[in-house]
């Protein structure tokens, strides 16, 4: 060790500067392999007799070979390499670096005079031979590692498990589980639905069959994973998929999906359960999020509702495109709190301000305002239990329409620049309490003549469930499965457009940079109404079990308020196009601003009172397309409202 530390001669010093990667013991190796390949194509080329005047050239010449070789091996990096990887890139490299040798060898023959008498077929040869040795070894290596491999996965230790699909995706899973000893599954066989792989062997690993005979195959081999690895499976290939898997009652796995595998978000090891968002009847929407970047980085952006599911996703995705502040405001102190934490811990150089307030707080929203001097807000507080809303009136209408109000106006006063609602297709032709007073909410951001004239740039956003939020049904589906069951269903046929939290956020920050939104409504293509009975036995069966046999599901009756079936547009409203494909906007219509004023007047008053009747009626006056349940105590109260459309 101390020769290479001090007493190094200037040779070997050359040499380490030369070759730095794997140091002399690497290009000792390389050295030997391309001196054996010359030795060969002499021995080969006059048949293992070589005259002693050819040995002289050999001898003479081998020098220049074995220097200018490893440089050429250094030049394309070959030295740097992981010989237990190698694949065809690197025998191309292998090939170029001995062909730039090669000719190099060559060159020096020409300037020394030595290249006369030369035979042609020993450079051939030995350009052929160096391109087997010298990729031969490496391969050879690798070979050694994957029969290793091999032999271990072949050893009873592990979960066996199947891999569904044979394609690209599940030959790279294959292959890593392979070489990642810590993966405890031995993978004993691959189903895929081409009839053209059935019989063929992938690493040693045959293909059985198909998926549809995925009950029998886990029975015959005593299959204890199965592992689905087709991530470009549209939902329906993947519905079908999952069913036939839930039919084994054993645990199954799938890879990430294709996007995020290819926006390295995510590996092709990483094996994940199923989630209910993977089998929704549609394909996730992605949004081109670049404008939004060049929107909101810079700015200060306030959310209301900041600690709830919608508010909370919205400030996650916000926070990515390096806005100046986050300003999160919400009632709700534990929750806001995790948030807090949560968004600090992400994003340690941006600013987050926790605020607790009320937004129907007229004068406390104008301090935040003043205080912060938002650029942006996203208004996401709402009161949004279907059921909940019937019963307290008086309390849904303060904090959805009156809370709009008051923000919208501070907004509007203290110079914010864009304010975005976060609306439902509840609004559109409502049944509910709910829908009713987020259809005010639009009215009052959209139609209000003295909002409209601030400068601010008002605008909403709506959109069906969000799948997962808080209050929303895949939560409690999941906790009625934690109990056992059963599963409540208010009706067989009750549809629902359904949303991610992701794409719901992507929706509302996207709506918010789209220059044709201003002071309109915005919503995304949502594609086919999905029935939430479908998603409770979806639900049950990625949990290993059987629908309407292991959990039952109970069907309660649709209650006050609700649909069979959403809306997204009212028969008076059109939506037109915009420059991003999936996202529409409604212009709002043209509605009489001086009853609407008026109307929000004796709805405050009303409020105070605590009239729930004279609060429904004042709500019916605003929204004539409000029908309320038949036989409902909002339909009683409903049904006395004057023909002149005032408020009685």
């Amino acid at each position: 060790m101390c020769i290479w530390r001090s007493g190094m001669n200037p040779s070997l010093r050359l040499l380490k500067r030369l070759y730095p990667y794997r140091g002399p013991l690497t290009w000792a190796l390389h050295a030997c392999l391309v001196a054996l390949a010359y030795t060969g194509a002499y021995a080969l080329r006059f048949d293992f007799a070589i005259p002693s005047d050819e040995l002289r050239r050999l001898v003479a010449t081998l020098p220049y070979l074995v220097a200018l070789r490893p440089l050429a091996f250094q030049s394309f990096g070959l030295f740097r390499d992981y010989w237990r990887h190698v694949g065809m890139r690197d025998l191309v490299n292998v090939t170029a670096a001995v062909t730039l040798g090669s000719a190099a060898f060559v060159l020096i023959l020409l300037l020394s005079g030595q290249v006369r008498g030369m035979s042609r077929a020993v450079l051939m040869l030995d350009w052929l031979l160096a391109i087997f040795f010298v990729g031969g070894f490496r391969f050879a290596i690798r070979i050694s590692r994957e029969a290793t491999s091999f032999i271990r996965a072949r050893a009873p230790q592990g979960k066996r498990a199947f891999i569904i699909g044979a394609g690209e995706a599940g030959e790279q899973l294959l292959r890593q589980l392979s070489h990642d000893k810590r993966q405890q599954l031995r993978v004993v066989g691959l189903i895929d639905d081409d009839p053209d792989t059935h019989g063929r062997s992938l690493h040693g690993v045959r293909v059985l069959g198909g998926v549809r005979d995925l009950r029998r195959l886990v029975a015959h081999h005593h299959i204890d994973l199965l592992v689905i690895a087709i991530p470009s499976a549209d939902r329906a290939q993947l519905r079908r998929i999952v069913d036939r898997c839930a039919e084994t009652r054993i645990q199954y796995k799938i890879l990430p999906p294709l996007q995020d595998l290819l926006a390295k978000r995510a590996e092709i090891g990483q094996l994940r359960d199923v989630q209910l968002e993977d089998l929704l009847g549609r394909e996730p929407v992605q949004l081109n999020l670049e404008q939004v970047e060049h929107d909101v980085a810079g700015k200060t952006i306030l959310i209301t509702g900041g600690a709830g599911s919608i508010g909370s996703e919205l400030a996650r995705q916000v926070a990515r495109f390096r806005p100046r502040r986050i300003v999160l405001l919400d009632r709700a102190e534990n929750t806001l709190y995790f948030v807090l934490v949560e968004l600090r811990r992400a994003h340690p150089s941006l600013e987050v301000v926790p605020v607790i307030a009320s937004i129907t707080n007229a004068e406390r929203m104008a301090q935040v305002l003043r205080t912060y001097a938002p650029d942006y807000v996203f208004h996401a507080a709402a009161y949004k239990h279907v059921p909940l809303c019937e019963a307290n009136v008086t309390e849904a209408a303060w904090n959805n329409v009156v809370g709009t109000l008051r923000v919208a106006e501070a907004a509007a006063r203290h110079g914010v620049k864009k304010f975005v609602l976060i609306s439902t297709d509840k609004a559109v032709n409502p049944t509910s309490v709910l829908g009713a007073t987020k259809r005010v909410a639009e009215r009052v951001v959209l139609e209000l003549p003295y909002l409209a004239a601030s400068g601010t740039d008002f605008r909403a956003v709506r959109f069906g469930n969000v799948l997962g939020s808080d209050g929303s049904v895949l939560p409690l589906f999941k906790r009625q499965l934690a109990a056992g069951g059963p599963l409540t269903v208010t009706d067989p046929e009750v549809k629902r457009y359904f949303m991610t939290i992701p794409e719901a956020v992507q929706l509302v920050v996207q709506a918010a940079a789209l220059p044709e939104a201003g002071g309109r409504i915005a919503m995304l293509e949502m594609g086919e109404q999905v029935r939430i009975l479908d998603l409770a036995e979806q639900l049950i069966r990625l949990s290993g079990y059987v629908p309407h046999q292991d959990i039952q599901i109970e069907f309660t009756g649709l209650r006050p308020g609700e649909k069979l079936e959403e809306e997204l547009l009212a028969s008076d409203e059109a939506a037109h196009q915009t420059s991003v494909e999936k996202i529409r906007v409604i212009a709002p219509t043209v509605g009489d601003p001086t009853g609407l004023r008026r109307g929000l007047s004796r709805l405050v008053s009303l409020m105070t009172l605590g009239d729930d009747a004279g609060v429904l009626r004042g709500i019916a006056a605003l929204v004539p397309e409000y029908v309320p349940w038949q036989g409902s105590a909002a339909a009683e109260a409903v049904a006395i409202v004057p023909t002149t459309g005032q408020v009685a």
